[in-house]
């Protein structure tokens, strides 16, 4: 990774003020290389990215050059802003600052701003600002939007980006990035300074730090921190039969458990909500000690996780079971260990999680990672090479989001006005937007002010105005209101009901919606990849979709025998990295690295070699054989659980034209498995070409567009971008509308401009998310490409011992309660016998 060339400090200048050094040898510390130049590149005006592992004072590192020029009087009003992804991050930053401003009698005031802050302090910062106010995307998207902001931000000096890798690859990244396009513009001379432990392509950040077009190079220095102590990461031995499939870690919990009752403090990382419920109750059912473990995740209530990460600060907690909730980087230096249970899915997260334990940068952070199959065994062991080789899988940065610069161009309606050509100007400043077109730009200012050709005859969707003085302002004060009150890309899914449908006696073969049992509820994203017919398992019963019909899923019983068509997307919150798919893939193909991997495994992996193949780093292995009246497929393309269930529901339908009669498919990381009524393997030998056509590269189109137009998922997509543009406000004073209230008015928006606008900028927009989101299609499509002539056909007359992992994913979907891993275990060793008959 490059350094790039810095200022050095004026040579009759003490880099630190004697208060300063002061309070670093008070403490027996000295100021780090880093930090000093981070104070240097401040003195001289520049931007900066700084790059440090975990430990090593980047927070100080960042505050270091407004504390310095605070103390010297550097200026009236606010003069710095840090931005984090967490409202916990902040609340916890703020009070790590109070120290240092204290024990040197500082003359400086640091507040946060948050969406827990009262509106009276709301109001007061705006008229008396602190020096430093710590506050979050969406706030600072806020107080741009008020007709203060001028005044506010005309002093402001510069910009702390917190765990900036996190923030700048998401739709909230899009927002932040047009509030810094609009700061450069109100302080001119701002400089701005990133902070990360982890990241890929250092330049992306970079570039977006600063104002892109604006000459040079169009980047931020680049300030990196070699060296600190590499963590010890081992895999943990949980002591128990290592399952072919499950995401539990049963195995494994007392082993967990010994490791808590051996250090101070333990996090201990699941994958998601479910995870981790299970694990916090199977280790609280062997909890004989009685120590004090908590949980925290994103469904808890906020008092509750704030009472979590009080007992934390205090040190008075010996375990907590935690989700993606507490990956950033809240200081809590009593954490000795973390346990990551499940395969980490990508080797930044799991960097960024480690990071988390010993917090200082001299000293190893230890870490256990518990994989809860076979196939994650493989996963954790490319998860340990890449820590060694150091490298990164962060997601690339995203072109700007159209529906988030209609929100945008709506704050910058609300906050006093703006003519086209300057807003353009500027909102091309922010690096994803660069190379936004005057077109879309127009078309998105257009939609803002009428909604767009198909709707400008309702004046409900006309926000914006434009003046005799050329001026774009608000339309009223109500818009503003219902701008303030839904700002942010935050769209949480919403729980649908199941309803049981009647039959309809005067109409043989149709269902009345209303009047049947409720069944229960699914989440809605689940249910709008449905189409008419699919079969799925819920509430122990094999289910028939029918349709949505207002307020619930509409489902008939499926006639007895019936396999469930369609499976749950539970557990599929991260999907498996590119990175770490590679090598996977490279670990099975060499047997010479098999002696770095448990014994179970390694006979799996033989016991795979001597009954079918084991697939090229390069190749699709693609096994086909029968199993009672069934015949399947199983692929094994390592891409992924999102591009596997794409490509699995493009399968099946390539499978019916083919008259195959495809009855369903599992899919996970690792790989997919489709089942029906014909042989197969008659088919491929009948004709050499058939199991090759399934996988051309032309299923991304007819056959995507043609599943599109059945399923919800585009309304789904449309109804995500619709709500951060504006279009549809969730909330309004007495009148915040619930999910399926959304639902019902996006759905009949969408209809409209499909028929009559079909390229309407919200249109665009949810394709494009579509695109990148739950269908993986660039992942796909990079699969497909790389298959092409290597796809490796191996007919079976059983499945194979690698199968078997794909074949219990079947099982899975069927098993509920506390017999859960029992019954899989059972299912397990049949289908185990079977394979090393």
């Amino acid at each position: 990774m490059p350094r790039a060339a810095k200022p050095a400090p004026p040579a009759d200048a003490s880099p630190l003020p004697p208060g300063f050094q002061a309070w670093f040898a008070g403490r027996g510390w000295e100021p780090r290389a880093h930090q000093l130049d981070l104070l240097a590149l401040a003195r001289a005006g520049r931007s900066a990215l700084l790059v440090a592992p975990t430990g090593a004072g980047k927070t100080l590192a960042g505050f270091l050059p407004s504390l310095v020029d605070l103390a010297d009087g550097g200026g009236e009003g606010l003069h710095t802003l840090y931005i984090s992804p967490l409202k916990a991050l902040a609340v916890d930053i703020a009070r790590n600052l109070e120290a240092p401003i204290r024990e040197m009698g500082l003359p400086v005031r640091v507040e946060t701003r948050t969406g827990d802050t009262s509106a009276y302090k709301r109001t007061r910062q705006i008229e008396r600002p602190p020096d430093i106010l710590l506050t979050t995307p969406e706030q600072l998207a806020l107080l741009l939007a008020h007709r203060e902001a001028e005044d506010l931000f005309k002093g402001l000096r510069r910009v702390v980006l917190d765990e900036l890798h996190a923030q700048v690859t998401s739709k909230r990244g899009e927002l932040l990035s047009l509030a810094l396009a609009r700061l450069r513009r109100l302080a001119p001379d701002l400089a701005t300074v990133g902070l990360s432990a982890t990241v890929r392509e250092p330049d992306q950040l970079r570039r977006y730090l600063v104002a892109q077009g604006s000459g040079a190079d169009g980047m931020a220095d680049l300030v990196v921190v070699a060296g600190g102590a590499p963590p010890a990461i081992r895999i943990l031995d949980g002591g128990g039969r290592l399952p072919l499939a499950g995401h539990t870690a049963g195995h494994a919990m007392g082993a967990i458990y010994d490791l808590i009752r051996r250090h101070r403090t333990t996090l201990v990382f699941v994958n998601t909500r479910l995870q981790a419920e299970h694990v916090f109750q199977a280790l609280w059912t062997i909890n004989d000690d009685g120590l004090a473990i908590a949980l925290h995740h994103g469904s808890l209530d906020v008092s509750q996780r704030r009472r979590v990460e009080a007992a934390m600060v205090e040190g008075s907690l010996r375990a907590v079971v935690c989700t993606a909730t507490l990956d950033l980087g809240i200081d809590w230096g009593d954490v000795d260990l973390v346990v990551n249970v499940g395969a980490p899915k990508g080797a930044s997260r799991l960097m960024q999680r480690i990071g988390r334990s010993n917090h200082r940068m001299d000293e190893p952070s230890e870490a256990y990672l518990v994989p809860a199959n076979r196939f994650e065994v493989l996963e954790c062991q490319a998860a340990l090479d890449a820590v060694e080789a150091a490298a990164q899988d962060t997601p690339d940065a995203r072109p700007g989001g159209l529906d988030v610069l209609a929100q945008h161009v709506l704050g910058m309606a609300c906050a006093g006005g703006f003519t086209a050509d300057d807003l353009f100007a500027e909102v091309r400043t922010a690096a994803p937007y660069a190379a936004l077109a005057r077109a879309d730009f127009d078309a998105v200012l257009d939609f803002v002010a009428t909604g767009g050709y198909a709707l400008r005859a309702y004046e409900r969707y006309a926000k914006i105005l434009r003046g005799p003085d050329g001026l774009w302002r608000v339309r009223d004060g109500r818009v503003a209101q219902g701008y303030r009150m839904n700002v942010g890309t935050i769209v949480e899914s919403t729980m649908i009901k199941v309803r049981l449908g009647r039959a309809n006696r005067t109409r043989p073969g149709t269902v009345l919606p209303k009047g049947g049992r409720v069944l229960g509820e699914i989440e809605e994203y689940f249910a709008e990849t449905l189409t008419p017919g699919d079969t799925f398992l819920f509430a122990g019963e094999v289910l028939e979709f029918q349709g949505i019909q207002e307020d619930a899923v509409l489902v008939t019983r499926a006639r007895a025998g019936t396999d469930p068509k369609i499976p749950s997307y539970a557990g599929g919150k991260f999907p498996l990295s590119t990175f770490l798919a590679e090598g996977v893939r490279g670990l099975i193909s060499d047997p010479f690295e098999w002696d770095r991997l448990p014994p179970p495994v390694v006979d799996w992996l033989v016991q795979q070699r001597r009954r079918s193949l084991l697939p090229g780093r390069r190749d699709l292995l693609v096994e086909t054989f029968p199993r009672f009246d069934r015949h399947y497929l199983v692929a094994y393309p390592f891409e992924g659980r999102l591009a596997h269930q794409t490509l699995g529901m493009l399968l099946t339908r390539r499978l019916e034209r083919a008259r195959m009669r495809p009855l369903g498919f599992v899919a996970n990381d690792y790989g997919l498995a489709v089942w029906g009524t014909r042989d197969l393997t008659a088919r491929a030998a009948d004709e050499p070409d058939f199991i090759g056509d399934l996988f051309a590269q032309d299923m991304l189109g007819d056959d995507l567009e043609e599943w599109l137009e059945e399923s919800a998922l585009m309304k789904r997509t449309f109804r995500a971008c619709a709500v951060i543009a504006g279009l549809i406000e969730r909330r309004f004073p007495g009148q915040e509308k619930t999910g399926r209230q959304v639902t019902v008015s996006t759905d009949l928006v969408y209809d409209v401009l499909r028929r009559h606008e079909p390229g309407h900028v919200l249109l665009r927009a949810a394709r494009a998310d579509a695109a990148t989101g739950l269908l993986d299609l660039d992942r796909l499509a990079g699969l497909l490409s790389r298959i092409q002539g290597r796809i490796v056909h191996k007919p079976l007359p059983r499945v194979s011992p690698l199968g078997v992992s794909i074949m219990l994913e079947i099982g899975r979907e069927r098993v509920y309660g506390e017999a859960a891993d029992d019954i899989l275990a059972e299912a397990e060793a049949q289908l185990l016998g079977e394979a090393l008959s």
